[in-house]
């Protein structure tokens, strides 16, 4: 990926936040957050809530390509601001995914948020979403040789062990850790193909079974 599209990048979450930011006054507090990266943006949370008969109100802080650090430093905009009753959190698989990936500085960061939630909101119950499955093999519109990137440290291996790991933290800080992996594998524990737009990203219906999966804590 080039600087200019990085740069572009960084402006459209930086738009989001700030969008984020400006909305937050108009928000009911002690509802149900969602925060994240794309895999929270793009949870049709709202749709199916409603199909499924539920008047509850969830507000949507997820962000497309962020980071840990970008949930980090907006926490205040993404999470603390709604002073939500209930959180659910996906971040992370960007990191998984990206050169300098490191287990241990994704926990780290994840360790830093999930101390600052409990500080500020005790009362607040906090789910950690499990990182969901990938298929490398899923034929797309995307290009093999930026298939190979996309794919080289964003394995099915290190996928199970940050959501080992994630287990691990969500104890330490009496948190909800959610499977909502298993759901989406096929026989050799990938995400279906028919689940996933790219091999990452999910269709509504894959989202449609990790609903389900999450109504029980809504």
């Amino acid at each position: 990926m080039n600087d200019e599209a990085v740069d572009f990048l960084d402006i459209e979450k930086a738009i989001k936040a700030e969008r984020y930011r400006q909305l937050n006054p108009l928000a009911q507090k002690g509802r149900i957050v969602f925060a994240g990266s794309s895999l929270a943006e793009q949870f049709p949370v709202d749709e199916l809530l409603k199909a499924a008969g539920s008047d509850k109100t969830v507000y949507n802080r997820g962000i497309s390509g962020d980071v840990i650090q970008g949930l980090l430093d907006n926490i205040e905009t993404l999470i603390l601001d709604l002073a939500p009753s209930k959180l659910f959190i996906n971040i992370g698989s960007n990191n998984i995914g990206s050169p300098d990936y490191s287990l241990d500085t994704l926990m780290y960061k994840y360790k830093e948020i999930l101390s600052i939630v409990r500080t500020r909101l005790p009362d607040c119950k906090i789910h950690i979403l499990s990182y969901y499955p990938v298929n490398p093999d899923k034929e797309s519109f995307i290009p093999a040789a930026e298939r190979i990137e996309m794919f080289r440290t964003r394995s099915n291996e290190a996928i199970s062990q940050a959501n080992t790991a994630l287990q691990t933290l969500a104890e330490d800080f009496n948190a909800e850790y959610i499977d909502v992996s298993s759901v989406l594998m096929d026989e050799e524990r990938r995400l279906k193909a028919e689940y996933t737009v790219e091999g990452v990203h999910l269709w509504p219906e894959a989202y449609r079974l990790v609903f389900e999966v999450l109504l029980p804590w809504f």
